[in-house]
């Protein structure tokens, strides 16, 4: 019976679980987009909106997390490290959250960024999305990985596949400096508690880059064992 669960919820492959629970956290993150230009235009209505679908997705991603913590096997079925998927999933985890603190912010305070940082802040997300989503396609190598025991030509591929990741996060933290310096040539102009809030803001944007980067890293830790 024990088996028979455990091929009922991760089917042909440990990770697919996984692999879910990755797709619904991207899910959450690539809403910070929708979030920037709601609040750009004002539109408070929308942005509750969109925080309320992030609550609703970063939920689903918390059932999958629970599934997965409660059912992947301490045994031999296992191809890879289980404290290493566990790691994998926590950092995964972050991305959702990370989109949660987000929409909390720019809601709770009703945060609009100056005229001159609209573009430079939605450069800098767009970035960090994309940082997102370059995890995303790593994460979603795992089978192929499988198939190869770790290692070969899919191995080599995965591992350019995050190379290309860490050169997009580097490229959304060279944004968020520019964003930085945009942000102190006016920030005397600006309500001092507003521009507080404001670098914590552009912080967690970036941040969805960052976590990008470690989810990355987590996956080069299971090819180096």
């Amino acid at each position: 019976m024990p088996g028979n669960y455990f091929q009922s919820i991760f089917g042909r492959s440990p990770f697919k679980p996984l692999q879910r629970h990755m797709e619904t956290c991207h899910r959450c993150a690539s809403m910070v987009l929708e979030l920037l230009d709601q609040s750009a235009a004002g539109d408070w209505q929308a942005v509750a909106e969109t925080q309320r679908r992030i609550h609703v997705l970063a939920g689903e991603a918390d059932e999958i997390k629970r599934e997965i913590r409660t059912h992947l096997p301490r045994g031999f079925f296992l191809p890879v490290s289980r404290p290493d998927l566990l790691e994998l999933l926590v950092r995964q985890d972050d991305l959702a959250k990370k989109a949660k603190d987000i929409a909390g912010l720019m809601l709770g305070r009703r945060i609009q960024f100056p005229e001159p940082l609209v573009k430079p802040v939605r450069e800098m997300a767009e970035a960090a999305l994309e940082a997102c989503s370059q995890a995303l396609a790593v994460v979603a190598e795992l089978d192929e990985l499988l198939e190869t025991g770790f290692g070969g030509v899919e191995a080599e591929r995965v591992r350019e596949m995050i190379q290309l990741l860490d050169s997009t996060e580097g490229r959304a933290d060279r944004l968020e400096v520019e964003v930085r310096a945009g942000l102190f040539r006016i920030e005397a102009d600006l309500p001092a508690v507003h521009v507080i809030f404001l670098y914590r803001l552009i912080d967690w944007i970036e941040q969805l880059a960052d976590i990008a980067q470690h989810i990355g890293h987590r996956l080069e830790v299971l090819l180096a064992k």
